[in-house]
């Protein structure tokens, strides 16, 4: 059985972590770390629908994980809070 992995910064300490939640927030995360987009444009690159990839992007918010700047439609940034990843170092 092969165990998921999820991005470090999915987990939020404010909601329970579900799979499915975990597994929108890491497409999410993955998208952002590409570059900074809108809501529309990271919820197709993740996969997801707007409103999935818009509720997440909140709650990532509230943690201080991601911002948004500018004016509608708002662009959407990585702040660096958060857990790393681990890189292997061998």
């Amino acid at each position: 059985m092969v165990k998921e992995t999820y991005h470090p910064k999915a987990y939020l300490s404010s909601i329970k972590n579900i799979k499915r939640g975990l597994k929108a927030r890491t497409q999410v995360l993955n998208a952002l770390e590409q570059h900074s987009a809108d809501a529309k444009t990271i919820g197709g690159e993740a996969g997801i629908p707007y409103a999935v990839a818009m509720h997440h992007l909140k709650l990532l918010k509230s943690e201080g994980i991601v911002e948004r700047k500018g004016d509608k439609p708002y662009v959407w940034m990585l702040t660096g809070l958060g857990q790393k990843r681990l890189v292997d170092s061998g």
